[in-house]
């Protein structure tokens, strides 16, 4: 008699399963136009992600409300949008014209513009990646916000607690509250949220504004009221695409726009043909690592480069900066803001006009003929899929038959790093695109050994770029780390970086066939640890040596020095 095997799937099949089954999801809504998060639509992309229950959501599966995992959410999405029962997610369509006043959240580039007291619109124009970190983090939301509404509403009448009744009362005062009043509101707010009055009291102060300060409770309050009247009278939250939105995506409208500004400055200033290197970083770390040790060795006198590279990092200094921003501005730097709507600024340097002998790079020597002195192109971080599309696009021959005499690309990025800790340095030698079979192995021009010895650990191997850094479970990562993948960390360009960037030296013959390519990213985090992934807070200073020290070694290499 042949023996019965049942076949089981571990955690990490169940939770690659449950990315793929939100990613195919979130493209049908899509297609569709329209969808109720909480409704029969809903459902779907709600159990997927209570099936992945993400590191950085926390206890969604719980009972009680997740706050780290709300702070999370909140900071990336615009001020009121709890308020609000209709979400309309838009293209580009000119609302920057109107009398609507735009709301950028704090942690993530994007227009949003509140309509009425309904209804807030979301400009989407950075790629399919801004969607599905919009519909995730709308998702989990609204999932807490129900919670909130079941420990709310204390018997089949449909009373309501006293506890709700004492907050709405505190939110409703619309003044600030006086120390006895919060702390008292936050006790009723602990029964409803299923969490310690020490717990509500050590995050409550990270959820507020300038000219809200008692912004943890509003956010409670809408959060359980709208959940309520979904229930009660059945007024579904909306989730809406604009029709233009559907019709631009995947069209590389912005990323089109964005890189023909840049090639048109290029012509402008006669740099189209000297030999150009794209960074792909911040709008400071390349501008501080040339002229901030000269240009400040009299104002942070005796101070080490780190040390001066931390001071500039600093909100109060605004007027260091300004400094160094002159000199560059002097020497040949160009500040491109974006105007694209790909929120992606861009520096141009022209290293012609660079008085080396008074940077951090003394040693360089400069060719002699000018139309070898290279040219810098920094341009601003990407948001997943945009990488492809931008550098896909800056790529292209100019006009069609203008070829740009790119030398390399450089990345330097955040990631979340499975084999280390915070601030450590990460040297890729494959990207592997999550869910799908695509794999990016390359030489990478950076190496392990250019960054021994500066005291912080370094590592080398695969990464993997992932649909998104709040789709994360340890099971998954655990998966990627201990099988033959060895992956180090986790991303969401890399591989798009690279897609585009074969395509162009490898198919399309637009650039150099030998481009050189350099990848290497600081953790902003460990998923795989406790208390140490995005949801607990930033780097702080942790972030500048090991993004000043990536920097520095690709301008070396670029400068061959």
């Amino acid at each position: 008699m042949t023996e019965i095997k049942y076949i089981t799937r571990t955690r990490s099949q169940e939770s690659s399963a449950a990315i793929e089954r939100m990613y195919i999801t979130m493209r049908h809504l899509f297609n569709r136009g329209f969808y109720k998060p909480m409704g029969v639509s809903g459902e779907t992309l709600r159990e997927a992600l209570l099936q992945l229950r993400p590191e950085i959501y926390g206890s969604i599966a719980d009972e009680k409300v997740e706050l780290n995992g709300l702070l999370y959410v909140i900071e990336r999405l615009p001020i009121g949008i709890e308020e609000c029962r209709y979400i309309n997610l838009t293209s580009d369509e000119g609302y920057s014209q109107s009398h609507f006043e735009a709301i950028v959240p704090p942690k993530r580039r994007r227009n949003c513009y509140r309509i009425d007291e309904e209804q807030m619109n979301v400009e989407i124009t950075r790629g399919r990646s801004d969607i599905y970190d919009v519909l995730t983090h709308l998702t989990f939301m609204f999932v807490e916000s129900h919670k909130i509404m079941d420990k709310i509403l204390i018997d089949d009448d449909e009373n309501l607690s006293r506890d709700w009744l004492k907050l709405e009362q505190a939110v409703l005062k619309g003044e600030p509250l006086t120390l006895t009043e919060r702390e008292i509101a936050i006790s009723h707010t602990s029964i409803i949220i299923g969490r310690t009055f020490a717990e509500i009291n050590t995050i409550y102060d990270a959820f507020a504004t300038e000219d809200r300060p008692d912004r943890f409770l509003s956010v409670i309050y809408w959060l359980g009221k709208i959940a309520l009247e979904e229930v009660l009278e059945n007024n579904k939250r909306t989730i809406t695409f604009s029709p233009i939105l559907r019709e631009r995506l995947g069209h590389h409208i912005y990323g089109e726009i964005w890189a023909n500004k840049i090639k048109t400055e290029l012509q402008r200033l006669q740099l189209l043909n000297r030999p150009l290197h794209i960074i792909s970083a911040n709008m400071h770390s390349v501008m501080n690592a040339i002229f901030a040790e000269d240009v400040l060795k009299n104002k942070l006198k005796g101070k080490k480069s780190l040390d001066v590279y931390q001071e500039l990092s600093k909100t109060e200094n605004s007027d260091l900066r300004a400094m160094v921003a002159e000199r560059a501005t002097n020497e040949g730097m160009l500040f491109l803001p974006d105007t694209s709507g790909t929120n992606i600024d861009v520096q141009i340097f022209d290293t012609a006009k660079i008085q080396f002998q008074n940077t951090s790079f003394k040693n360089y020597v400069q060719p002699e003929k000018e139309h070898e002195k290279p040219v810098l192109i920094v341009m601003d971080y990407a948001f997943g899929e945009q990488a492809y599309e931008t550098i896909d696009e800056l790529l292209k021959p100019f006009h069609k038959d203008v070829h740009l005499n790119v030398q390399s690309v450089s990345v330097m990025g955040k990631a979340g790093i499975l084999v280390g800790n915070k601030g450590d340095i990460m040297i890729p030698t494959a990207h592997i695109n999550e869910g799908t079979g695509d794999n990016y192995p390359f030489e990478n021009e950076l190496k392990v050994a250019d960054f021994e010895g500066y005291d912080l650990p370094v590592f080398g191997g695969t990464m993997i770029t992932v649909l998104g850094t709040s789709l994360q479970n340890k099971d998954l990562l655990k998966f990627f780390h201990d099988s033959t993948w060895r992956v180090i960390g986790l991303e969401m360009e890399g591989a798009h970086y690279q897609k585009a960037i074969q395509s162009a030296s490898k198919i399309r013959k637009s650039i150099n066939p030998n481009v050189k390519v350099r990848y290497a990213y600081y953790a902003s985090d460990n998923p795989l640890e406790t208390g140490s992934t995005l949801a607990s807070g930033g780097l702080g200073t942790t972030g500048v040596k090991p993004t000043y020290l990536i920097t520095i070694k690709i301008l070396e290499q670029i400068f061959n020095c």
